[in-house]
This record gives structure tokens, C-alpha cells and sequence, in this order.
């Protein structure tokens, strides 16, 4: 492992690495840079529409080439430099003819089929019915609302009277229940999940809670608050049976989304959040098969969660969303495999745009604006397909039974005590819209027709669709995602991409009226983001940090700290490459000098 050590001025110095005493390739597609940057940003994504001659670099002699033998490994960069120097006549006629290849056939990282780009975007803790359930007023395909939708205020005494859903939801704060065990009751109206979901407890569950919670629960946005989903299910797909993948809360879903299981986890989980979920991924998949991805981020990329990601080879796979995505959209150089990641902290420069309350829906809806209206100006647009989706529902009322039958663990891994829970069944329906020129008008896509009978739309579905637009030759990644039904049907009914989507969105309309609060306590969601930079600092070893987490960090603090903390984890992975590291290994960074003082009493 390659380790940072501390240093007096809160910037690591040079990392101390030990050597791989046999050389060993280093990925094909990657160079290492010159210098060191933050955030890292490749030159050249993998993934092109036009020839490209910068696999040509990649064809000069290295340690491991036969033209370099003989001479001592000062390094894989030292020797790259030693032997490019001179190449000789046979290693130029054969770069001559490669080079001709390369102009002559298409670029090499092709998916069969329309869609080569693959754009995710996650958004946080709301469900269909608040989000798109008024949608059905518009078009009554959707099964959405029509305000005859109830919970009884009290699930044991029919005498306490109903309450309906109704239409014109406003902010949201505090934040609506939604743990593993206020889902639970949330679904059947009791702690008892052995009996149908009848989706009866949410005003019974939030009454628990105080307050205004229950009218927050109880309504959803009219299709003019949200008018940017308004638009894109206009002009795109809706997906009216895609649910959370785990009946709990946003890490175990976010986990999900790009390995088809959660390892067990059905909350946060601080010792494997050090340790990193060591599960296969759907990046890991693209990766061994030629294809690439690309993660653009805002503060912290949530999928280093997955510890597989941390690796060099991945380092420079990973963006700041401003300005990389709209300058590789502009160029026509997305991956294939696009992920999009918020803001997660609320401040007043940097507003969070995750939709996760108390977070302002006004933000989320500029966010996906924005994203859509990048990708529709990109020479890519015709080849490409966004999925839009929320980790689970927040807590917020959902009037479709949520599926308890015929849904498959994905690893026969039992979740912790007390629950054990064995992960049959999925979480509260959630929004999902499919964006692409190759899809009609005002689609409603409802259930899917297999792989099996009891298959649904759920979070595996993604990688799962992936696998067979981009025909990857590995095994699926878990028995969820072989279970989860896909979606790749949608985006091939028509023979040519349409001509008139829209090129700009409308604005949405202001939902908070003030600014972001700066000094409010971090919630439990902003708290395991915190604490992931705090793993990827080398911090996490200290309690005293954890505890201020907890206790005492507000979002101003949160903010700086977890920036700080990226920065270093970064720059210490481009020492590590520039050093010739194996790819493989991981950068562990020890606390800093600064971090310790700072945090003593």
C-alpha cells in the first residue's frame, strides 16, 4: 500500500511507496501525467467519436518492452522517457502503419447499437408519487395520483380519521423518516413485514415525528413546480414501477446502483465504510472490457464508497463536473458510462442541488436542466442515454405496493442485527425518466417483461441494461441484477434518433425562499460524506474527528473540510502514478500533522 505521511503544513508530503519487486504492465489506456493536478482530468477520455492518435503515445517502449531490456528500472515513467528518446527505424515503420490503421477505422471503444454513452444521474430521497404522481393529469397512462389516495391517521383505529394526498408541496424541512425500521412501517402500517405492503403507515409514521411532518409526507408537487420533469416525461419515458433496490435508506440504495447488491448493508456501516465495499462493480466490468467511464463530481464522488475505485488505475477516470463535463460533452468525448454526482452540502455560494431535504427542489431541477441541456448540445446526442433516478423515497408517501414476493437476495448476504434482513423484497417506487433521441414521445414504461416472472425495475436494472447495450462479456454481479428487469427496449423501437427533442428546458419555479444555512447541522447522509473524506484523508483513525462529525461540524465546516481532504487524497494518487506505483494499489493517507492539532481539546 502506498502511505502518505503527515505533514506539518496540511498538504502530504511525498507519499513512501514500496516497490513491486516484480514490474508489472501498466494499463493500456493510461499515461500517466507529467505533473501533478486537482482534480485529475484526462487529456483524452477513452471513449471518442472521432480517431484519436493518442493511443499512439502508448505505443512507444517501456520498462517491460523488449527495445528497453537490458537497462535498470529507474521507474516506468524514468524509462518510458530513457527509451522514447531514440526509437529505432523498425519501431517507426511500425508506428507509421498503426497510425495509418487508426485514421482508416472507427475508434476502437465502440458499443454495438445507438447508444455508446451511458449518462447516470442519482437523485436523493424522494418518491414517484411526491415528484411525478400529478404527472397523470397530464398523461393518464402514468400511474400517478388523483387525490383519492389516503393513509388512516391511525392504522389500528378506523375512528381517527383519514388523511389525503393532495397537490402543491412546498420546502421540506426537517427531513421525513426513513430508516430501515420507518420504512418498514411506513410499507405495512406495523413492525410485522410478514403481511401484504398496503402502504397505510406514512401518516401514522410521521404523526411519531411532530410537527408538520405528515402534510410534508402527504403531498406531492403540481407538474408546474417541477417544470423540467414536466417537459422530460412529456418528451421522454417515465418509468412508473422503478423501485428502490433495499427498503432502507441512501448508502445501501447508492450501492446498488452500480454492483447489483449493498454487501449486507442496510445502513451505514463506519467499519466497512474505512475499509471500502469491496464488491464487483459495473466499472470494474467496462474497464476489462475496453470501455470506459467517467465520474464528474462536486464535492465528494459518493462511489468511492466502492473500494475498487480508489485504485490508481481509476484515478483518472474521476472529474470535477465544472467545467470537465460540458467542455467533454462539447468535444464529444464522454465515456461510455457517465456518472454525474451533486452537491451533497447546502451552502450559499455552492446551493446543494441532490433534491434531499431540506435541500431546495428549485436546485435539483437547474442541476438536470443543465445536464440535459449539455448533453443535447453534444455531437454525442444521438448516442445517448441518460437514466434519472432517486436512491429511495425519503420517507414520502407512495400509494404502490411496494414488492415483497419473488425478489432475490443478491449474494446471500443477511443484513445486521436486529433485523437480519435477507433482502427479498424491494423499497418505496421511486422517480425514473429515460432521456435519447431514439425514444418516443409521452413513453410510459410500465412493468418488464422478465427475465422473469416476478423481475421489476429496481436500481440493478442499471447495470444490467448496461450489460446488454454495451454486450459485455462478463457474468451479471449479482443475482439481483440477472433478476432486475432492463430497459435497453426502449431506446429500440425507432430506426432513427428523433430530430425534435428540445434544446433547452423551462425554468423551474423557486420553492425556498431563503438562503442555504450555513451553520445547520450536518444530517446523517451529509455525515457519512463527511466521514468518506475522512477515509480518504487517512483521518477516520481519529475518533476525536468522528466525533465532531457527529456532535458538532456544521455544513460551513463540513464543506472546507471535505474539500481539503479530496484535494490531498488526489494529489497523493498522482504522486503514486508519477512515482510508477502499480495501478493496482490503493493510496492510504495517514492523518496530517494539522488535522491532529486541530482536533485536540
Amino acid at each position: 500500500m502506498a502511505v502518505c505521511c503527515p505533514s506539518t503544513t496540511g498538504q502530504p508530503s511525498p507519499p513512501h511507496f514500496t516497490p513491486n519487486k516484480t514490474p508489472r504492465h501498466r494499463h493500456r489506456h493510461r499515461r500517466g501525467p507529467s505533473r501533478a493536478s486537482y482534480p485529475p482530468a484526462r487529456a483524452t477520455p477513452h471513449h471518442t467519436h472521432t480517431p484519436s492518435l493518442s493511443p499512439i503515445l502508448l505505443l512507444l517502449p517501456t520498462a517491460h518492452s523488449r527495445e528497453c531490456r537490458g537497462q535498470p528500472r529507474k521507474g516506468i515513467m524514468a524509462a518510458r522517457r530513457t527509451c522514447s528518446a531514440r526509437p529505432p527505424s523498425r519501431l517507426l515503420a511500425r508506428m507509421a502503419v498503426l497510425l495509418a490503421l487508426l485514421l482508416a477505422a472507427p475508434p476502437c471503444l465502440q458499443a454495438g447499437g445507438p447508444i455508446k454513452t451511458v449518462v447516470v444521474v442519482v437523485m436523493e430521497n424522494r418518491s414517484f408519487d411526491h415528484m411525478l404522481g400529478w404527472m397523470k393529469r397530464l398523461n393518464p397512462e402514468i400511474d400517478g395520483v388523483t387525490g383519492a389516495e389516503w393513509n388512516p391517521a391511525n392504522t389500528t383505529d378506523p375512528a381517527a380519521g383519514r388523511v389525503y394526498f393532495g397537490e402543491g408541496a412546498q420546502y421540506v424541512d426537517p427531513d421525513p423518516g426513513h430508516s430501515f425500521q420507518e420504512i418498514r412501517q411506513q410499507i405495512f402500517g406495523s413492525d410485522d413485514a410478514s403481511g401484504p405492503a398496503r402502504m397505510d403507515g406514512f401518516v401514522q409514521q410521521a404523526r411519531s415525528l411532530g410537527g408538520n411532518m405528515t402534510d410534508a409526507v402527504m403531498h406531492g408537487f403540481a407538474p408546474d413546480s417541477v417544470a423540467v420533469y414536466r417537459e422530460l416525461v412529456a418528451q421522454f419515458a417515465v418509468c412508473d414501477r422503478w423501485f428502490a433496490s433495499v427498503p432502507s435508506s441512501t448508502q445501501p440504495n447508492r450501492l446498488f446502483v452500480h454492483s447489483g447488491t449493498s454487501g449486507g448493508a442496510t445502513s451505514n456501516n463506519p467499519q466497512l465504510l474505512a475499509k471500502g465495499y469491496p464488491q464487483r462493480t459495473i466499472f470494474d466490468n467496462l474497464h476489462d472490457a475496453g470501455l470506459s467511464f467517467g465520474v464528474y463530481f462536486q464535492d465528494v464522488p459518493a462511489v468511492l464508497f466502492y473500494r475498487n475505485l480508489r485504485k490508481l488505475k481509476y484515478l483518472l477516470d474521476f472529474h470535477p463536473f465544472h467545467p470537465t463535463f460540458r467542455d467533454h460533452a462539447r468535444r464529444g468525448s464522454l465515456p461510455n458510462y457517465a456518472v454525474i454526482e451533486q452537491h451533497y452540502l447546502d451552502s450559499k455560494l455552492d446551493p446543494a442541488n441532490d433534491d434531499h431535504p431540506s435541500h431546495d427542489v428549485y436546485q435539483g431541477q437547474m442541476f438536470v436542466k443543465e445536464i440535459y441541456e449539455t448533453l443535447r448540445a453534444s455531437p454525442q446526442w444521438n448516442q445517448t442515454l441518460m437514466v434519472l433516478t432517486y436512491d429511495e423515497h425519503g420517507g414520502f408517501f407512495d400509494h404502490v405496493p411496494t414488492p415483497v414476493h419473488g425478489v432475490p437476495s443478491p449474494d446471500g448476504i443477511v443484513g445486521p442485527p436486529p433485523y437480519n434482513f435477507t433482502f427479498d423484497r424491494l423499497g418505496v417506487r421511486v422517480p425514473a425518466i429515460l432521456i435519447s433521441p431514439w425514444i418516443e414521445k409521452g413513453t410510459v414504461v410500465h412493468g418488464p417483461n422478465g427475465p422473469t416472472p416476478t423481475s421489476q425495475y429496481e436500481h440493478s436494472s442499471i447495470p444490467a441494461t448496461v450489460k446488454k447495450l454495451f454486450d459485455l462479456p462478463q457474468d451479471f454481479l449479482t443475482k439481483r441484477d440477472a433478476w432486475a428487469g432492463t430497459f435497453e427496449s426502449v431506446v429500440q423501437a425507432r430506426t432513427e434518433p428523433r430530430t425534435d427533442c428540445p434544446e433547452q428546458l423551462p425554468m423551474p419555479t423557486r420553492i425556498r425562499q431563503s438562503e442555504a444555512n450555513e451553520e445547520a447541522k450536518l444530517s446523517e447522509f451529509q455525515q457519512e460524506i463527511i466521514q468518506l473524506a475522512s477515509v480518504l484523508n487517512g483521518d477516520h483513525e481519529l475518533s476525536s474527528l468522528q466525533d465532531r462529525i457527529r456532535d458538532r461540524m456544521n455544513v460551513r465546516e463540513g464543506i472546507a473540510y471535505m474539500r481539503g481532504a479530496v484535494k490531498r487524497f488526489f494529489e497523493a494518487g498522482m504522486s503514486a502514478k508519477r512515482m510508477g506505483v502499480d495501478d493496482e494499489q490503493i493510496v492510504k493517507m495517514r492523518p496530517s500533522l494539522t488535522t491532529r492539532i486541530e482536533q485536540r481539546p
